[in-house]
């Protein structure tokens, strides 16, 4: 057993301080943007998504996604129900030329765009005749929404941050409501005999389109609202016109019985009693 001196004090006893580690560098989604990508490695950069995706050894290590595709989808399926030529010609030419990377290439194929652009001339001169847009229509109940879950399902199997079943059951269901509200409308507008009515909701339609894909490339949640907002106000629109019609069409089924009453008895009800009193 050690004994200090006399006259000398010993020394405190002091715990060993732990070695602090050094801090690892954080290596989140900027870090990892910033540093090279291995060869299978894969970084998605647009206006509407950042993801990074890394693969090694076959097996996936990390998938980033800030915002899905689901804005893009559920606009996309609104616009297929209305003009669903119009949607794929614009998504096409927008990829094709560079303004954004969201449209899959299938999409950008020259004879996809020329085939959508001829379908897109022959709607706009038949949409805006009276009763031809029925049966034109009538043969894009089918179309329209299985162009819309097909446009959904490629937007979304090109980002990777959606299921494309999940993206084509929603893009085919919005564009079926948007058709039924599409075809509902102009069934009632036909009822008026002048085509100028016609000719004006084609046209703004056609312009409502193209203005809300083009805002989505660039702002998809708000034209995501947009296109909500205006299918909502389609519907509205639809029972307000069908409810004024069955009016109309109830007053006028009266005023033919009234009528064929008279002629079958020389007059009004009342008519006849006045006449009796004389």
């Amino acid at each position: 057993m050690h004994v200090p001196r006399a006259g000398r004090r010993a020394a405190p006893f002091r715990r060993p301080v732990p070695a602090v580690p050094e801090p690892r560098p954080f290596r989140g989604l900027h870090s990892l943007l910033r540093a090279a990508p291995p060869p299978s490695a894969r970084v998605l950069i647009s206006g509407a998504e950042y993801a990074y995706s890394a693969v090694t050894d076959g097996r996936r290590l990390v998938t980033i996604a800030d915002v899905s595709v689901l804005p893009l989808v559920f606009t996309s399926g609104w616009a297929s129900g209305i003009n669903a030529y119009a949607v794929v010609l614009l998504l096409g030419v927008f990829g094709a030329t560079g303004l954004t990377d969201e449209v899959p290439e299938a999409l950008q194929r020259t004879d996809v765009l020329i085939v959508a652009g001829v379908l897109f001339l022959c709607e706009a001169v038949a949409d805006k005749i009276p009763y031809v847009d029925n049966v034109w229509d009538s043969v894009h109940t089918v179309i329209r929404p299985v162009a819309g879950a097909v446009v959904a399902a490629l937007l979304a199997g090109e980002s990777g941050s959606l299921p494309e079943l999940a993206a084509g059951a929603i893009g085919g269901s919005t564009a079926l409501m948007s058709h039924l509200v599409k075809a509902g409308t102009r069934m009632a507008v036909n009822t008026s005999p002048e085509p100028f009515s016609n000719i004006a909701l084609s046209t703004g339609e056609d312009l409502a389109v193209a203005g809300v894909i083009t805002f989505a490339i660039f702002h998809p949640v708000a034209a995501a609202v947009i296109a909500a907002v205006l299918l909502a106000l389609g519907v509205w629109l639809l029972v307000f016109l069908a409810s004024r019609i069955r009016r109309f069409l109830r007053r006028r089924a009266q005023r033919r019985e009234e009528r064929r009453l008279a002629a079958a008895g020389g007059g009004p009800p009342a008519d006849r009693s006045a006449g009796g009193g004389r």
